[in-house]
C-alpha cells in the first residue's frame, strides 16, 4: 500500500493537499463492513472521510454522538436512516447531514451492498472503527476472516463511550 501524497502549500501553511489513488487508503473491517480511510486527523485536517461498503441487512442501534457531526453521501445501494423522529430512504445520490447529539440509526436495504462516503467533524471518530475492527487484508467485504459479532460487540461497549458514542435504543427493524 502506498502512502498518501501530502503536500504543504506555499501559501503560509493555510492547508494541506491529500491525494490518494483508488485502493491505497488504509482499510479496516468492522461491522461486517469495509472502511477505507480517505482523510484522517493525523493529516492535519478537521474532517474525517471514509469510503464505506456495507452488506445488505447491516444495521446500527439507535445511537448518538456527543462530539461529532456526521454526513453521508450514498454512492450505491439503499438504506433507511432514522434521524431523530424522521425516517429517510436514501438511494444513490442522496446526502444526509446529522448534527451532533441527534439520535440516529440506519439499516442497509435491498440485495446489494451500499457504498457511501462518511464524513465526520471533527475527524477522530473513524479511529473508533480501528479499535473495534481489524485491519482489512483486501478491499472487499469481510468473510470468514472477519471477527464474529460475539468478538466485536464487547469492544463497541468498551470503546464507544471514549468516543462519545451513546447507544439509546434498538436498531431499525428488519
Amino acid at each position: 500500500m502506498s502512502e498518501p501524497k501530502v503536500m504543504k502549500p506555499d501559501d503560509g501553511g493555510v492547508g494541506r493537499v491529500v491525494f490518494r489513488e483508488p485502493g491505497t487508503a488504509r482499510a479496516t473491517w468492522a461491522m461486517q463492513s469495509l472502511f477505507e480511510h480517505l482523510l484522517e486527523p493525523e493529516e492535519g485536517v478537521h474532517v474525517g472521510v471514509a469510503l464505506v461498503t456495507q452488506p445488505p441487512g447491516v444495521a446500527t442501534p439507535l445511537h448518538r454522538h456527543t462530539q461529532e457531526t456526521e454526513a453521508f453521501y450514498l454512492l450505491d445501494g439503499r438504506m433507511d436512516y432514522l434521524a431523530g423522529d424522521d425516517l429517510y430512504t436514501l438511494t444513490a445520490g442522496c446526502f444526509l447531514h446529522l448534527p451532533r447529539g441527534l439520535p440516529h440509526a440506519f439499516r442497509i436495504r435491498g440485495d446489494t451492498p451500499a457504498r457511501f462516503l462518511a464524513l465526520t467533524a471533527p475527524a477522530g471518530l473513524l479511529h473508533l472503527y480501528d479499535e473495534v475492527g481489524i485491519p482489512a487484508t483486501e478491499r472487499r467485504l469481510p468473510g470468514a476472516d472477519a471477527q464474529t459479532p460475539e468478538q466485536e460487540i464487547p469492544k463497541w461497549v468498551e470503546v464507544g463511550p471514549r468516543y462519545g458514542l451513546e447507544v439509546v435504543g434498538p436498531p431499525i427493524p428488519a
